[in-house]
C-alpha cells in the first residue's frame, strides 16, 4: 500500500495541497495510508524560563497551535470521508518532515509550495526547497 506524507500549516497553500490530494485519490488502485503533519519550531529556550512558563503550559501552546495548523486539513479530509492518522512534532520544520517520512517508511511527500509565513521564509528560506534538497523520496508540490 502506498503511504503519503502530507505536511500541512494551515495556509492557503497546505490546504490546496490537501485537496489537490483528495481529487487524485482515484487515481491509485487501492486507497493510500495518509499521515497528516504538522511541525511547529521549538520556543526558544531561555534561561530560568521554568520559573515563568512551565512545561505543560508550553505543551498546551504546541496543542493549541498544532491544532489550528491541523484544522483546514482535517476538515476536506474528514468531509470526504477519507481515512488519516495525524501527527504533531516540534523541530526544524523542513528536517522534521523528512525525517517522519523516513522513519514512517512513506513512498511520497505530498506539500504545498508556499507556507503561512512570507517573513519566516525570508530569514529561513523556503521549507519547500529545503525539503526537496534533504528528501530521498519523491517530493509533489502543489502550487
Amino acid at each position: 500500500m502506498l503511504k503519503v506524507l502530507l505536511p500541512v500549516d494551515g495556509s492557503p497553500s497546505a490546504v490546496r495541497a490537501t485537496q489537490k490530494l483528495i481529487e487524485t485519490l482515484d487515481w491509485y488502485k487501492e486507497p493510500p495510508a495518509i499521515d497528516l503533519l504538522v511541525v511547529h519550531p521549538a520556543v526558544p529556550k531561555v534561561p530560568n524560563m521554568s520559573a515563568i512558563v512551565s512545561k505543560d503550559m508550553v505543551q498546551k501552546y504546541y496543542d493549541d497551535e498544532c491544532a489550528v495548523m491541523l484544522a483546514p486539513s482535517r476538515k476536506l479530509l474528514d468531509a470526504a470521508d477519507i481515512a488519516y492518522a495525524t501527527h504533531q512534532l516540534i523541530g526544524p520544520i523542513a528536517e522534521s518532515i523528512v525525517q517522519h517520512a523516513t522513519q514512517s517508511a512513506s513512498d511520497v511527500i505530498f506539500m504545498g509550495t508556499r507556507g503561512m509565513s512570507a517573513l519566516a521564509n525570508m530569514a529561513l528560506g523556503s521549507v519547500t526547497t529545503r525539503v526537496l534538497h534533504l528528501s530521498t523520496i519523491p517530493v509533489m508540490l502543489i502550487h
